[in-house]
């Protein structure tokens, strides 16, 4: 058919492939980073001005990149909120990113609304301080004059793809990047503009949610423009996860999703109920504590590096001796334990030795995102293999204990872009749609993922009786907080 390009607008830079639609081999990159200001004390500002996007998306397709392709898809971070004007300006920086300025307003949010269990039968999720709907709120009671000119509300992805197709009438969005807004439910596939109003304060006008395989439009050099779709959803898709797929992400915090047919309403608000990319759903579960629980044990043990942690946690063994670290050292969210502390457990003369220690905070974390796997897979989510994301993912301490831990296959890709090659396969599928040489309900089929495999093998039983000793240490200290 040709060549199509995805385009992954993350919350530090852009990346563009151009990919052959037929195969999904790469045959050019583009990258650039965005032309931020950091805030003050560093770190990442909390608004941005959309337009430092484009600036990045125009210089990362510079030299040509982009000659001979026919369709481009778009990803961009997810839980953004672009505020526009009747007239399509924005009316403030859009907000981005996990933003603790609104921990007070998802409170505020639930109270509104009655409970956390009236949020999750509503929108499959309870409000947290990075969602769309939580930073109206905030938007409301801070910049009240702010909130009073929204009549638009567009994400990141949006955005980017109305921008593309020159600001038409028409907005669009999909259904991925909508389940994680807070006010559209993927359960009954329409949004709640009553959730929009209680947070805003009035009505607003909301992207129209497209088909996976759907084109958002054509621009005026003809060149088609898939729906687009949320960050998290596109590298689910470049991945090629099916059904009994997991990914398990090793980033400070972790995450657990995996597809599934039908969307979880989860009453406690541990699963988040998202789309994916395809039409199916991709239920998340989040845990405070991954990477972090390692960088803490690195700098208690006096290690330069968690190459060096792992190097040490290699010389234990299983079970660490003894020793059970619970990660809990920002709270934890799976389970629900915002205001509690890690705890180390089993301390015995013998197992008070550096090593037993690095392999205990080595396997607390990975039971962890254990706990986060069981709550889905107590949910009748099928898992028969786990991708494993994350530079962490590629330390041999991780790679020698996960497959037993979480008991089944692990698939380690090699790094890549994945949210912008799901992005360039979206692009191909709705372009095949649009000539009718593809299926708008099956995606094209692209080579997978260069990966290692990782087998439990003999090591099950043995990671099994670690995973045992996890939990009842969890629940000896904390009884009952995770019923899955």
């Amino acid at each position: 058919m040709g060549i199509v390009a995805g385009l992954d607008s993350s919350p530090d830079f852009t990346r563009i492939v151009v990919c052959d639609s037929d195969t999904g081999a790469v045959l050019r990159q583009g990258y650039a980073p965005h032309p931020l200001e950091s805030p003050e004390g560093g770190g990442r500002p909390a608004d941005v001005d959309p337009q430092a996007w484009l600036l990045s998306l125009g210089e990362a397709a510079g030299g040509g990149l982009l000659e001979g392709v026919q369709a481009i898809g778009v990803s961009a971070q997810a839980n953004s909120v672009v505020p526009l004007d009747a007239q399509g300006n924005t009316v403030r920086p859009a907000m981005v990113g996990g933003d603790k300025r609104a921990q007070v307003a998802a409170a505020d949010l639930i109270d509104g609304l009655g409970s956390r269990e009236a949020w999750a039968q509503a929108v499959g999720s309870v409000p947290q301080a990075a969602q769309p709907v939580t930073k109206l709120r905030w938007l409301a009671r801070n910049e009240p004059e702010a909130a009073a000119r929204t009549a638009v509300l567009l994400q990141a992805h949006d955005w980017l793809v109305w921008q593309l197709l020159g600001r038409p009438v028409r907005r669009t969005t999909d259904r991925g990047g909508a389940s994680g807004t807070g006010y559209w439910s993927a359960a009954t596939g329409g949004y709640r503009p009553d959730l929009v109003e209680l947070a805003l304060g009035h009505q607003v006008m909301l992207p129209e949610v497209i088909g996976p395989a759907e084109a958002a439009g054509t621009t005026p050099e003809g060149l088609l423009i898939s729906a687009g779709t949320g960050e998290t959803q596109a590298a689910a898709f470049g991945l090629g996860i099916g059904l009994g797929d997991a990914v398990v992400s090793l980033g400070a915090s972790g995450s657990v999703m995996a597809v599934h047919t039908e969307p979880l309403v989860d009453q406690s608000g541990m699963i988040t109920a998202l789309a994916d990319a395809t039409g199916m759903h991709l239920p998340v579960v989040t845990t405070l504590n991954a990477v972090r629980t390692l960088r803490g044990a690195a700098e208690l043990l006096g290690v330069p590096d968690l190459e060096s942690l792992s190097e040490l946690a290699m010389k234990s063994t299983p079970g660490a001796h003894g020793l059970v670290l619970l990660p809990y050292l920002e709270g934890e969210r799976t389970p629900n334990l915002p205001h509690t502390a890690g705890t180390l457990a089993g301390l015995r003369r013998e197992s008070m030795r550096p090593e037993h220690l690095a392999r205990a905070a080595f396997e607390g974390m990975l039971c962890g995102l254990g706990d986060a796997l069981d709550v889905l897979r107590g949910r009748g989510v099928d898992v028969r293999r786990i991708f494993l994301l994350g530079a962490a993912a590629e330390l041999p301490a991780v790679q020698a204990a996960a497959p037993a831990l979480f008991g089944t296959q692990v698939v380690v890709p090699q790094p890549a872009d994945y949210a912008a090659i799901g992005s360039a396969r979206q692009a191909a599928w709705a372009l095949g749609a649009s000539q009718g040489t593809l299926d708008p309900r099956t995606p094209p089929v692209w080579q997978g993922a260069v990966a290692q495999v990782l087998e439990p093998g003999e090591e099950l039983a043995v990671g099994q009786a670690v995973r045992q000793q996890f939990v009842s240490v969890r629940e000896q200290t904390h009884p009952g907080a995770l019923r899955t």
